[in-house]
């Protein structure tokens, strides 16, 4: 699939031509994010760090505290390693120091080795250095310590001449050769949505930059290119879920309206019997689209979306599965997300200005250090708590 990527340098998000030539300022790497982080997991790279020049460690702990993301440039010691994992970077991105000494301290499935190469070796130090290494070599030796690799072609990064194919096919193959079910993720060059789908058949992905700011590559269209469908109507069934993972229900999508749920970042369906269906167009049940997410066979969607309004379904519940003939009530609408939607509901029908001063729960409200003080106490009894029904009430 496609990985967006942010390379930052003096906390400006850039592109730059064979890691050297800076070609584009592409703005402010937060408004990126959020905007990539619809696509799923997007990368952020520090090229200050990786070449020396200084470092952006704040600005990717906070991209990684609101989004999924890869980290990496410049992450040469331990300390700052765990920082970026402590954060909740799904994952970080080694080059430098990726050995197997250094990587056998961290758990395996959140690194990724780095074999940037030029003219066939791999580079090192912010592609200063050249090691002399074959990367094909380096995957068999890095294999057991991590959960990935990424092969950026230095010569062709920035350059928009294409991803070299059959490097990438001599890869997967080495990579199968050597027992590795990791992922494999290829950058440099990447111009279509076809070479994106042929890497994903090959069983890789794309990290994709200069493409994409300069307009030649729209990541829609690459995740799309890698869909497929068995229906016989060629539609893409679509899970839809809220932000804690529950299903509210079945939709499904085309590339027609799956190109404007992107750009509308709503929930947009492919109605089979009314066409476009924009969820909430008439119920005022709207949709925020907050990511898109891809089966392991390519033939269906989740959609991650903020409900609004009384919910999915039809009839007003909040999910499909809620209270109708049959169905428990409490089964898709129930747990911390219920008590959180019951919470902000309660307060905003209250009116703080306006509330008596004897009710607590206005004062809960308004006062911090009250607040703070309930917590303390519901967490005190929670822990005391003995036995399933005694901890269930102490948790509500």
């Amino acid at each position: 699939m496609i990985i967006p990527s942010i390379d930052i340098m003096g906390g400006r998000a850039v592109q730059l031509v064979g890691g050297s030539r800076m070609e584009l300022d592409c703005g402010d790497p937060l408004e990126l994010a959020d905007r990539f982080s619809i696509y799923g997991q997007i990368a952020v790279i520090d090229l200050d760090a990786a070449m020396g020049l200084g470092q952006n460690e704040d600005l990717l702990i906070e991209i990684a505290r609101r989004y999924p993301c890869r980290l990496g440039g410049g992450v040469r010691d331990a300390d700052k390693l765990t920082r970026f994992l402590d954060a909740g970077a799904r994952a970080v991105i080694i080059g430098t120091r990726a050995e197997p000494d250094f990587l056998s301290g961290f758990p395996r499935d959140r690194l990724v080795a780095a074999l940037d190469t030029r003219n066939g070796t791999v580079s090192v130090a912010g592609w200063k250095m050249d090691t002399g290494l074959d990367s094909a070599a380096r995957l068999v030796e890095l294999a057991p310590f991590v959960g990935g690799f990424l092969f950026t072609s230095i010569e062709r990064e920035g350059a928009l001449g294409g991803l070299d194919l059959d490097y990438a096919e001599r890869i997967a193959e080495q990579a199968r050769s050597a027992g590795f079910s990791g992922s494999l993720c290829f950058a440099g060059g990447v111009r279509s949505a076809e070479e994106v789908a042929r890497l994903d058949a090959m069983g890789a992905d794309v990290q994709a930059g200069m493409a994409i700011y300069k307009g030649i590559l729209d990541p829609a269209d690459a995740l799309m290119a890698c869909l497929s469908s068995d229906r016989s109507d060629g539609l893409w069934p679509t899970v839809v879920c809220d932000e804690r993972g529950v299903a509210l229900g079945l939709a499904y999508s085309d590339s027609e309206s799956l190109g404007t749920a992107f750009r509308e970042r709503a929930g947009v369906y492919r109605s089979r019997r009314h066409g476009l269906w924009r969820k909430g167009e008439t119920s005022g049940n709207r949709q925020e689209l907050l990511r898109v997410d891809v089966d392991c066979d390519r033939d269906t969607l989740r959609f991650t979306v903020r409900q609004g309004g009384s919910g999915f379904c039809h009839r007003g519940s909040r999910s499909c599965w809620g209270p109708a003939p049959g169905n428990c009530p409490e089964s898709a609408d129930s747990g911390i997300g219920r008590l959180e939607r019951t919470i902000a509901g309660r307060k905003a029908e209250l009116d703080l200005d306006t509330a008596p001063a004897a009710s607590y729960s206005a004062r809960l409200f308004r006062d911090d250090a009250l607040l703070s003080a309930k917590l303390l106490e519901e967490a005190s009894e929670l822990a005391e708590a003995s036995g399933p029904e005694r901890a269930a009430e102490e948790a509500a």
